[in-house]
């Protein structure tokens, strides 16, 4: 039986990372559900480009810059009459190094988008979000384990978590959870196999899942048939997930 996104119908969506991978593919998941879609990106030709594709508002935005994720909010709010749901998934992986040889102004700038990216989210859209609107952290399972060369994601990647979870108890009339998609086929997955460092590097690339069953996921995880998981993750190695909401392949 086919998921039922009919409630996303003219719900104003600002998805974060979105000139490619999870993020672009979220855009034309939610504009196919009928949502009024904004997209945050540093690379404004990129959003030009899917903006083209797919009607959505491009919004060229640093996520690190707070003052600018507040416009991009407000733009929200100027051309759709508010917001509903936020996707917070910006995210790096670089510098991918053994923390003795990390660059620390890369591993400082993966802290301020992956963590400071996720909070400067949050602490623009919380305010003006409706009850019932939806903040979406797509996360990972480097959360939870640690990995060679990992150090700033794993670390950031937890924070966020963390990050997520202390959001969803402070504001309980609001719909917060995070996303665990597993490994995805993006460019993402090209940079880690190219640093050859830890197993994920050493994945066939048919090992990864492709970019649209997460941005599924995130649509069905804006709808009441998610309620189950509020303040809680998503993850897609999770073969009931998978099949409720019928990715094969």
């Amino acid at each position: 039986m086919a998921i039922d996104l009919s409630s996303l119908r003219g719900k104003s969506v600002l998805v974060t990372g979105a000139s490619r991978g999870i993020g672009a593919e979220a855009v034309r998941a939610f504009v196919a559900a009928g949502a009024r879609v904004g997209m945050i990106a540093r690379d404004s030709g990129a959003l030009q480009t899917l903006a083209q594709d797919t009607g959505a508002l491009p919004i060229a935005c640093d996520i690190t810059d707070f003052a600018a994720v507040a416009q991009a909010v407000a733009q929200m709010q100027r051309q759709f009459g508010g917001l509903d749901v936020l996707v917070n998934n910006a995210g790096v992986i670089d510098p991918i190094a053994p923390l003795a040889q990390a660059d620390p102004e890369e591993f400082g700038r993966l802290i301020d988008i992956n963590l400071k990216g996720v909070f400067h989210g949050m602490r623009a859209a919380m305010p003006v979000l409706p009850d019932g609107g939806t903040i979406i952290t797509v996360g990972s399972g480097a959360a939870y384990n640690p990995l060679d060369g990992w150090g700033g994601y794993c670390s950031s990647k937890a924070g966020a978590w963390m990050l997520t979870r202390v959001a969803a108890k402070e504001a309980p009339h609001l719909r917060i959870m995070s996303l665990s998609p597993g490994t995805v086929a993006t460019d993402m997955q090209r940079n880690i196999r190219a640093s050859g460092i830890n197993p994920v590097s050493q994945l066939e690339w048919s090992a990864h899942i492709p970019p649209d069953w997460p941005a599924r996921a995130l649509a069905w995880m804006c709808t009441p048939d998610a309620d189950d998981w509020l303040g809680q993750e998503v993850s897609l190695r999770d073969e009931i997930i998978r099949k409720r909401l019928e990715l094969t392949g």
